[in-house]
This record gives C-alpha cells, structure tokens and sequence, in this order.
C-alpha cells in the first residue's frame, strides 16, 4: 500500500473516531491563574523550541526564499528575540509539515542543528542533513549525512539532547526498507529501524545502535536524559499493525529491549504521523502521547525511576483531540502539556498524582498540515509558546506567565 492511500485511510479512521463520545473521566481541577503575553512573530513556517541546559530559550524555523529554503534561529532575551542568525540554506531540501529542523546546543556556544535533503528524485529518498557550530552559531562546520549507509531512502524524525558533554541524536531510519543493490525486483522490503548516536561537538559519531528493527515509519521520537541515563520514546509498529508507545533506556552502556510505555493497543494499516514527546526532572520523566483507539485521546503518563516503570496514564483531551503534544515539566510535582482539539491549541497542568490542575487554550491554528506542530518548552520560570498563523504566513510566539 502506497503512503498516500495509507494517509487517506489514516485520516478517515481518525476523523470517524472524533465523532465518538468521550468517556466521562474527568479529573477535578483546581482554579489557577494563566495569562499570555505575545513575544511577538516572525515570517515563516515549522517552528521549533529548545532550552539548553541554562534555561536559555532557542526557537528555529524555515523561511521560503524565491526557490530556496532559509534554515534560521534566534535565542529569546528577555522579552523579545534576537536577531535571527541563518544556520542553513538549499534547494533541494525535503520540506516536511511534520519533520522539522531543529537546533540543540550544550551551554549556547556548541551548537547541533539538522535538515532534511534529498537523495534522489523519488519522493521519498532523503538524508538527514547536519550542521554544527562551535562559534554560538555565528559560523558553521561543514554540512554532513548523520548516517552513512548510503541508501537512498527516508532517514529522519531527528530527536537530540545534550549527554556527556556531547549530543545524542535518535532518528528514523530507512536503510532496510529499499531492496540491496540488484534486487530492484523485490517487492516485500524491510522496515523502518530506531537507530541512535552519540556525536561529539566536532561532528565526530563516537557510538552508535540500532535500538529497535521495527517501527512506525513517520512519527517523531523523542528523547530525555534522567539521573540514571537517557530514555528513547517512539511509536512502534508490529506485525499485526498495532502501533503503541514504546520505551527503550541506556543501562550501564546497553540499551534495554523495546517495552511498552503503555498497551493502547491500536491497530492502524498506516502511520498517523503523530509522535510523542518527553520531558525530565532528575529521575521524574513525563511523557504524552496521541492514540485513536478507542476514539482520538490525548494521554500523559509519569515514571519516577528514571523511566523503568510508568504510572496509568491520565486522559486529558476533551473529546476532539488531533494529536500534535507537547510536554513540559515544571517541576516534579507540576506538568504542563499541549495539545490540538480540533482548531484549539489546548493545554493543561497535570500533578505528578495525576490532576488536571488548570486547563488553558494557548491560541488557534488551523488543523492543516501547513500548520505544523505547536511547540511549548520552559525557561525555567514561565512556558514559552510558539505556532504557525498559516493565513498569515508567520509564525507567532508568546509568554504564559504560570
């Protein structure tokens, strides 16, 4: 089945199971004052936040250039960004609504950043692209292929944190799903593999794993570093098609076996291109997640051992849930998590025991790809939002004040 008819599929079991009544579990909530303050808008579109490690925001995004594309990021100081410093710029970039670039960066001067460019002329044959700066992004090393099979194939869905005074870098890997060279003739070929490096500041690959042979083929990954070591979490696919959250950790140097974060248990012919997110405090890790089975629902589920085991997760969209989260830890007792009902941009604080404390809609967007994935990180104080106007063609940021 081609990606184009599974999409279609996709959309259509998603949108009939949006239609199904919500099961009537809410969660008390207690009365907490939000507010946001615009941090103002930039032209462009596929926005993406990132917190370094001393609570210093970045937001990057892709602007369109005559036929090219404009790889940029600023850093927020204060009250509004900075001036915009390009990272990249080509031609032949894959542009994709849901694989965005994104920039990480140990203390703002060694800089990792990634795009997507393409390998051949088919649709579906790109590598991902990476840049890095050891200048706080004022100049940047040559550009390099993360991986070095040399397939032309999809490589993507790039997740990467800081560790050890290096980067480790996750992302999707397609290298089995074309046939070897001379066996163009095959029709049954391999699936998308979870691979992962750790990369020093120079661009050099200092390890690498191949950390789960089968999974979902275009949904984000995400990963965290707890007190006892990281935590990899990705849709995974098996082979009767169920595609749950799973959880791989790295333990006294080897990674554990794929587990699953929690059995939603739903079976999907086509990848719904909807990933989850992590975030961590110490040991204490959140995770959100998106499911369409029974109906569409927006979950968070906490660890408190650095990911080893999880609670029951916690339902918290309100019956027309699309997907796209974002979380974010306030402390270990406080999470803050986004997601999209329909055209709201919803969010909510959860405690660590599982109560949705206060609930907040951040903005509207429209429920198009154009529109990309909201975004929400943490400056150590307040949440810092960003997502895309597509009407307008900019994206729009802005502070809410917890």
């Amino acid at each position: 089945m081609n990606r184009f008819l599974q999409s279609v599929i996709v959309l259509a079991q998603i949108s009939i199971m949006a239609c199904s009544p919500k099961e009537s579990n809410e969660t008390p909530e207690r009365n907490i004052e939000l507010s946001m303050n615009s941090l103002g808008e930039m032209k462009g579109a596929l926005p993406h936040l990132y917190t370094d490690l001393d609570n210093q925001v970045y937001l990057s995004w892709v602007e369109k250039a005559e036929d090219s594309a404009v790889f940029q990021f600023a850093k927020l100081e204060s009250d509004k960004w900075s001036t915009p410093k390009q990272i990249a710029t080509g031609k032949n970039w894959f542009i994709n609504w849901a694989d965005y670039p994104m920039i990480a960066t140990l203390h703002g001067q060694n800089f990792f950043s990634h795009h997507l460019a393409k390998s051949s002329e088919g649709t579906y044959s790109y590598d991902v692209t990476v840049n890095m700066s050891n200048e706080a992004g004022a100049s940047w090393l040559p550009q390099f292929v993360l991986h070095d099979d040399g397939k032309q194939a999809e490589h993507g869905f790039v997740s990467v944190t800081p560790y050890e005074g290096n980067f480790l870098v996750v992302w999707l890997d397609g290298r089995n799903t074309v046939a070897p060279e001379g066996h163009q003739e095959m029709e049954h070929h391999g699936a998308m593999t979870l691979r992962a490096a750790v990369m020093d500041v120079s661009g050099t690959k200092l390890s690498e794993w191949e950390l789960d042979d089968r999974v979902c083929d275009c949904c984000q990954t995400t990963v965290a570093v707890t007190d006892n070591g990281p935590v990899v979490i990705y849709r995974n696919r098996s082979e009767e098609e169920i595609r749950d959250m799973y959880v791989v950790r790295l333990v006294n140097d080897q990674w554990t076996l794929p587990q699953p974060l929690y059995n939603d248990n739903w079976k999907i012919p086509g990848c719904p291109v909807n990933g989850p997110r992590s975030s961590v405090v110490g040991n204490d890790v959140a995770v959100s997640w998106f499911t369409a089975f029974p109906e569409p629902q927006v979950k968070v589920i906490f660890s408190n051992n650095g990911g080893e085991t999880f609670s029951e997760p916690v339902r918290l969209d309100q019956g027309k849930a699309i997907g796209r989260v974002d979380v974010v830890m306030i402390d270990k007792n406080k999470t803050f998590v986004s997601w999209m009902e329909g055209e709201n941009i919803e969010s909510a604080i959860v405690s660590a025991e599982g109560t949705v404390e206060q609930r907040f809609v951040i903005a509207t967007s429209s429920t198009s790809r154009s529109s990309g994935f909201p975004q929400i990180t943490s400056n150590g104080k307040d949440i810092i939002a960003a997502w895309s106007d597509t009407e307008g063609g900019v994206i729009k940021t802005g502070r809410i004040s917890l």
